[in-house]
């Protein structure tokens, strides 16, 4: 298994309005709808008003690799430019 802890920094004032959209267009749901897909949530932390946390899970790397040629995954790519600065992606092999 693959899990993926995804922190987006998004500009002030603007994480709320980067999920809103995520969950308007679909996109977290057709992720979790995926094949090979466990986990697909995302989470605000209360000390950082300005980040927000993806926890993925996959079950294994063909999974994850098909995900990232995914549209609802490009449209992700277009959303982040107008909402995100920085992506921190930490990366666990669990080799379960």
């Amino acid at each position: 298994m693959i899990v993926l802890n995804v922190t987006y920094q998004c500009r002030p004032g603007m994480r709320n309005r980067f999920l809103e959209q995520i969950t308007a267009e679909g996109i977290d749901a057709a992720s979790r709808g995926e094949k090979g897909n466990i986990r697909y949530d995302y989470f605000l932390p209360a000390a950082e008003k300005d980040e927000l946390l993806l926890v993925e899970k996959w079950q294994d790397a063909d999974a994850l690799t098909e995900h990232g040629h995914q549209p609802h995954y490009a449209r992700l790519k277009e959303i982040k430019a107008e909402y995100v600065t920085e992506t921190i992606i930490e990366r666990f092999d669990t080799g379960e």
